[in-house]
C-alpha cells in the first residue's frame, strides 16, 4: 500500500510539472533558509564549547555601585584578587589564573618581524582552557622565560621547522624560548584571536607600576579566570566571594564594588548586565532568527497548501472515483500526505544543494565558518525528521480538505467548491505577506539605526588619523625627536601621545574630589593622559577655556574635562579655573571640550578627564595631511619609525576604521536580515505566481467572454490583479502595527536611537504592493492578451 502511495505521488508530481516545480522550489528555498539559520543558531549556542571544561570555567567580573544603587559591571579586576581567592576560597576552585588583556606584541625571529596578539597568563591557564597542544609542554608557562605559540604563528615565524626550544624576541625587550605550539582557536570561541601566551611570573616583574599594584585594591587593570570545583553552584559562590575586595577597603572614597562569577557558557549570549547580573545580549538575535527560520519555512509550506487546495477541483473526480471503488477517507489522507512527503524529500535534495551554494555568501555576511556536517549521522537523522515533519505539515490541510469530497456530487457534476472555498487560501496569502512586509520594515529600521548612530557627531577629526601602539621601549623617551622628524616629512599635520586611542577609554578611576562635592557620592571618570599636542592632533572642539600648551609650565597639573564630566561634577559656578583633586594631587581645570564618541556610539558619552602626563602615554596618534595621498604619507611615516624602532614592523590602525567596527554587530544582523527578507519575498512571490497561474487558468472562459464583449487588456489585468492587491493591503494593515511594536521595543535598548518615521511604513507597503503586482501581472497580462477563440473553443 505504501509503495502504491508513493508510485501515484510520483506520477502526479511528473504530470503537473509547473505546479511541482513551484512547490519544490519554494519548499527547497524555505528548507535551505531554515537549515542555514539552524546551523547559525547551533554555532552560537555551542560558542566556547571547544574548551572541554567550559561548564566549570568563569570570569570574575566587578560590579561598581554608586550611592543611588546604580550598578555597572565590567571584567577589570585588581591584581591582589587572585591570591585572595586562593587563600580564602581555595577549596572552591580547581584553578585560578590572573591574565592581562589581549594586546598586540612584536615577535622577531632573525629577519622575520610580525605583530601578533597575546595574553600574559598564569601557568594553570592552558590546562584550564584545555589548549590542544600539538608540540611541547602544556605546563611550560611556569617557567618565566617561555612562550606558547599558536600553530599559525609558529608556521609564520619558523616555517616547517620544529619551533620547540627555538628563541624569539618579544617587543624588542626580552628573549623567550618556544616551549609549546597549540592548535589555533576556532572562530566560535572567545579566545579566537589569541595567538600566543606569555608567563605571568615574568609580567609582574616588568614594570614598577605592576609591582606596586600587587597591594592596590583600587587599581582595576587585569582579568581573572577561575575553574570551579565539582558541584559548585556559581550563583551561590558569587554570594560567598562578592565582598572579597570590599573587605580590604578602608576609606569611603575607595568606592563600593562586588565580585561576580560570570560562567563561560554565558559569555557569548548574555554579555549585557543589569543590576550586577547577566541579563541579555546576543540571545535576542537567537530568538529573532529562530522566529525568522520558522516563518520562512512556514511560508514555503503555505505555498504548498495554497496550490494543493486551489487544484482541488481538478482532483475532485479522482477522489470521487476512488471513494466509489472502496477507498476510505484514511487511505485518501495517506495518499495526499505521501505526495507532500515525496515533494518534501525531493525538495530536501535541492535544499542541500542550495544551502551549499549559499553557504559562502552566508558565512561572509554572518562572519562565520559554518559548514554542512554531511558526515555526521546525527545531522542526517535530524534533517530526515525535519523533512518528514515539513512534508506532513505542508500536506496536512490539503489532505484533510480533498479527502472529504462527496463522491456522488463530484461524479454527478453537482460538486461546487463554494463561495468561501478560496477564503483559507486568501488568509494564508495574507499571513505570507504580513511576515514579508514586517521583515522589510525591520530591515530598513536596522539600517536606519546604524546610519543614525554613524551620523552622530564624534567631535574630533574623523579622517586621516592613525594610531600606533608603543609596543617596544625604543619609542619611549623620544617624543620631541619623533614629532620633529614626522613634521619634517611634510605629510603630517601633527602628532601626540596618549594613554588611550580616540576609539576607546582604557582607564576608569574613582577617588576624585572637589569643592562642593557631595561626600556620599563616588563618581567614576574615564582618565586619559595626553601630551600637549593631543587636542590639536585629533581636532577636538574646545567649548570653554583653553587647550594644553607648552607655553604654560603649570599644565603639568592641569585638566581638560568633557561635557559629560562637567555635568557629573555638577558645579553651579564656571568650572574653568576650579581645582579637582586626583591621586593626591590638585589639578586645575583649564578647559572643557565637547563630548567625543570614544566608546559605543549607541550610549551616552562617558565622563572623561584629560591630563598632561608623558609617562602614562602608550599610544601615538598621527594626523595625516588630507591633501597628501595616504600611501605616500604612510611610506614617509614608516621611514621615521624605522629610524627609532628598526627591529619592529610598522603596525598602525586607521582610527575611522576602528570606529566603524563598533557597528559590526548591528551591520551583521542587518545584512542577514536583508538576506532572509529577499528569500522570504521570493518564496511568497513564488506562491503568488502559482496562484495567479491557477486563477488565470480557472477563469479562462470568463476572460474570453469579456474580451469578445470589448474588455480591454487593462480591464482584464485589473480584474485579475485587484484581488491579490487587496490581500497585500490587508497584510500591510496587520504587519505595520506589529512591526512598529517589536521594533520600538528593540530600539529601546539603545540610549541613542532613531525613530520609526511614517515614510518607512508607506515605502514598505508600497514596495510589497509593487512586487505583488509585478508577480501577478505576468500571468494576468498573458491571460488578457490570449486569443479568446481558443479559450472558448475548449468548452
Amino acid at each position: 500500500m505504501l509503495k502504491n502511495y508513493f508510485k501515484l505521488a510520483w506520477r502526479n508530481l511528473v504530470k503537473s510539472k509547473v505546479y511541482s516545480l513551484i512547490n519544490v522550489l519554494g519548499l527547497a528555498t524555505g528548507m535551505a533558509v531554515a537549515m542555514l539559520i539552524a546551523l547559525w543558531i547551533w554555532d552560537e549556542l555551542t560558542f566556547d564549547q571547544y574548551h572541554s571544561n567550559h561548564k566549570e570555567l568563569a570570569q570574575i567580573m566587578t560590579t561598581y555601585i554608586d550611592n543611588d544603587g546604580k550598578m555597572a559591571t565590567g571584567p577589570a579586576v585588581c591584581l591582589p584578587i587572585g591570591n585572595e581567592l586562593r587563600t580564602k576560597y581555595g577549596s572552591d576552585f580547581k584553578n585560578i589564573s590572573m591574565a592581562s588583556w589581549n594586546f598586540d606584541h612584536i615577535l622577531v625571529v632573525g629577519d622575520k618581524k610580525i605583530t601578533s596578539r597575546g595574553m600574559w597568563v598564569e601557568g594553570s591557564f592552558p590546562n584550564m582552557f584545555s589548549l590542544r597542544l600539538l608540540k611541547g609542554n602544556i605546563n611550560a608557562l611556569e617557567d618565566p622565560s617561555t612562550i606558547l605559540l599558536s600553530a599559525s604563528t609558529a608556521t609564520t615565524l619558523f616555517g616547517d621547522a620544529d619551533p620547540i626550544n627555538k628563541m624569539l624576541r618579544l617587543d624588542n625587550k626580552d628573549n623567550y624560548k618556544v616551549a609549546g605550539v597549540f592548535e589555533d582557536f576556532p572562530r566560535n570561541t572567545s579566545l579566537n584571536d589569541v595567538k600566543l601566551f606569555l608567563p605571568w611570573k615574568k609580567y609582574i616583574t616588568t614594570e614598577d607600576w605592576i609591582k606596586r599594584a600587587n597591594t592596590q585594591w583600587n587599581n582595576h587593570s587585569w582579568q581573572v579566570y577561575v575553574q570551579v570545583a565539582n558541584k559548585i553552584d556559581m550563583d551561590k559562590e558569587t554570594q560567598k566571594i562578592k565582598n572579597i575586595v570590599m573587605d580590604h577597603k578602608v576609606a569611603a572614597t575607595d568606592g563600593r564594588e562586588q565580585a561576580v562569577l560570570f560562567p563561560m557558557d554565558k559569555w557569548r549570549l548574555y554579555s549585557e548586565f543589569k543590576d550586577g547580573k547577566a541579563a541579555g545580549g546576543k540571545i535576542q538575535f537567537i530568538w529573532l532568527f529562530a522566529v525568522i527560520g520558522v516563518f520562512v519555512l512556514l511560508l514555503a509550506c503555505i505555498n504548498f497548501m495554497n496550490l494543493s487546495t486551489a487544484r482541488s477541483e481538478k482532483r475532485a473526480k479522482e477522489v470521487g472515483i476512488r471513494k466509489t471503488v472502496g477507498s476510505v477517507r484514511g487511505q485518501l489522507i495517506g495518499q495526499f500526505l505521501a505526495e507532500s512527503v515525496l515533494v518534501a524529500f525531493v525538495s530536501l535534495l535541492f535544499s542541500l544543494i542550495l544551502a551549499a551554494v549559499l553557504m559562502p555568501l552566508f558565512n561572509r555576511l554572518a562572519e562565520k565558518s559554518i559548514f554542512l556536517p554531511l558526515g555526521n549521522p546525527i545531522f542526517w537523522l535530524l534533517i530526515i525528521l525535519f523533512t518528514l515533519i515539513t512534508g506532513l505539515v505542508s500536506g496536512s490541510y490539503p489532505a484533510f480538505y480533498l479527502s472529504k469530497f462527496e463522491p456522488i456530487k463530484v461524479l454527478k457534476g453537482t460538486f461546487r467548491v463554494g463561495r468561501f472555498a478560496s477564503l483559507p487560501r486568501k488568509v494564508l496569502v495574507v499571513v505570507q505577506f504580513t511576515f514579508s512586509i514586517a521583515l522589510i520594515i525591520g530591515t530598513i529600521i536596522i539600517f536606519k539605526q546604524i546610519q543614525y548612530a554613524k551620523n552622530r557627531p564624534v567631535n574630533y577629526r574623523s579622517e586621516g588619523l592613525i594610531t600606533i601602539n608603543m609596543s617596544t621601549p625604543d619609542l619611549y623617551g623620544h617624543y620631541d625627536a619623533i614629532r620633529s622628524d614626522l613634521l619634517a616629512t611634510n605629510v603630517v599635520d601633527n602628532m601626540a601621545e596618549s594613554s588611550s586611542p580616540t576609539t576607546d577609554v582604557w582607564s576608569n578611576q574613582i577617588g576624585f574630589n572637589w569643592q562642593g562635592k557631595d561626600p556620599n557620592t563616588l563618581p567614576a571618570f574615564g582618565t586619559i593622559a595626553v601630551t600637549e599636542d593631543f587636542g590639536n592632533t585629533i581636532g577636538w572642539k574646545v567649548k570653554e577655556g583653553r587647550d594644553f600648551s607648552k607655553e604654560f609650565a603649570t599644565d603639568s597639573l592641569a585638566m581638560v574635562l568633557n561635557e559629560a564630566a562637567v555635568k557629573l561634577v555638577d558645579m553651579k559656578r564656571d568650572i574653568v579655573g576650579e581645582t579637582i583633586k586626583f591621586n593626591d594631587k590638585n589639578y586645575t581645570v583649564i578647559g572643557v571640550v565637547k563630548d567625543m564618541i570614544m566608546e559605543s556610539p549607541y550610549t551616552p558619552v562617558k565622563p572623561t578627564v584629560f591630563f598632561f602626563d608623558r609617562n602614562w602615554a602608550n599610544v601615538i596618534t598621527i594626523a595625516i595631511k588630507q591633501t597628501v595621498p595616504v600611501r605616500d604619507a604612510l611610506n614617509k611615516i614608516e621611514a621615521v619609525f624605522k629610524k627609532y624602532n628598526p627591529s619592529s614592523p610598522f603596525a598602525y590602525k586607521f582610527n575611522d576604521e576602528e570606529y566603524t567596527k563598533k557597528f559590526a554587530d548591528e551591520q551583521r544582523i542587518g545584512k542577514l536580515a536583508v538576506f532572509f527578507t529577499i528569500l522570504a519575498i521570493f518564496i511568497s512571490c513564488l506562491g503568488l505566481f502559482g496562484l495567479a497561474s491557477f486563477v488565470a487558468e480557472q477563469r479562462k472562459k470568463e476572460i474570453g467572454v469579456r474580451k469578445v464583449l470589448g474588455a480591454s487588456v487593462f480591464n482584464l489585468w485589473q480584474l485579475l490583479s485587484k484581488e491579490f492587491a487587496l490581500l497585500v493591503v490587508i497584510s500591510c494593515v496587520i504587519a505595520i502595527p506589529l512591526a512598529w511594536y517589536y521594533l520600538n521595543s528593540w530600539l529601546q535598548r539603545f540610549d541613542y536611537r532613531t525613530n520609526i518615521p511614517f515614510w518607512i511604513i508607506v515605502a514598505s507597503g508600497t514596495g510589497a504592493l509593487a512586487i505583488t503586482l509585478i508577480t501577478v501581472s505576468f500571468q494576468a497580462i498573458k491571460a488578457a492578451i490570449a486569443n479568446p477563440v481558443k479559450s472558448l473553443r475548449t468548452e
